[in-house]
């Protein structure tokens, strides 16, 4: 399974949303924004060398724990150097070798969102309650219709106790699993640890696994 986790603007938090649910679905997460890569990473070759045709993609996956992860650099030369449509064929070789993999897809309608929405099984849109976060997700959500990749499941992150996710839904046409705004998430983030590591028990691990298992019931249809 191939799954994009993808957002209509930048700092909804669609790399944490990312991270923790490969963390509980033990995938191996690929951080496929380019330009702006988030995701942990140390030294050895990231995604940057292997667009350039200087890594494998296979053998550029750092193992876990806590988290399995294909890294991408930081430079803009780096992402410069490569080419971007080779992202897609290093995905599907980190999926042969491993089975799950969760995309950390560019936000926005950038040239290269489209990649991992291509392809991927299906898709987890992030959006924050507020109205032109969500506006913008529909941006997104209509690109993903055109490219095939199934809504899996919306995010609605750093949301406030009370907050009501039927009309996100309603809007986006997908279930929601909403994740508080909890000072938790960013500890975990900070730690480069997945909260259900950092902070097990919480109310932001229950919706990170909650995610996980919704997914995993949808897209279960998708798998060999």
């Amino acid at each position: 399974m191939i799954l994009a986790v993808t957002g209509g603007k930048g700092g909804v938090g669609k790399s944490t949303v990312a991270y923790n649910l490969a963390a509980n679905l033990d995938a191996v997460v690929v951080d496929g924004d380019l330009g702006m890569a988030d995701l942990p990473a140390d030294h050895g070759p990231d995604l940057h060398d292997v667009l350039a045709g200087r890594a494998d993609s296979v053998e550029a996956v750092r193992e876990g724990p806590p988290v399995s992860i294909l890294p991408c650099g930081r430079s803009l030369a780096g992402a410069r150097a490569g080419d971007p449509t080779a992202l897609v064929s290093a995905i599907e070789a980190v999926e042969r070798a491993y089975g799950d993999v969760v995309v950390d897809s560019p936000a926005g309608l950038r040239a290269d969102v489209g990649l991992p929405l291509y392809v991927a099984d299906a898709c987890v849109l992030v959006t924050t309650p507020s109205e032109s976060a969500v506006t913008d997700a529909v941006r997104v959500r209509e690109l993903a219709r055109e490219l095939d990749a199934g809504l899996a499941r919306v995010v609605l992150n750093r949301a406030d106790d009370g907050a009501n996710p039927d009309p996100v839904a309603a809007t986006l046409g997908a279930p929601v699993t909403t994740v508080p705004d909890d000072a938790v998430v960013a500890d975990a983030q900070a730690a480069g640890q997945p909260v259900c590591r950092a902070s097990p028990g919480t109310p932001a691990c229950q919706a990170f696994r909650s995610l996980a298992d919704a997914v995993e019931r949808v897209c279960r249809g998708h798998r060999p």
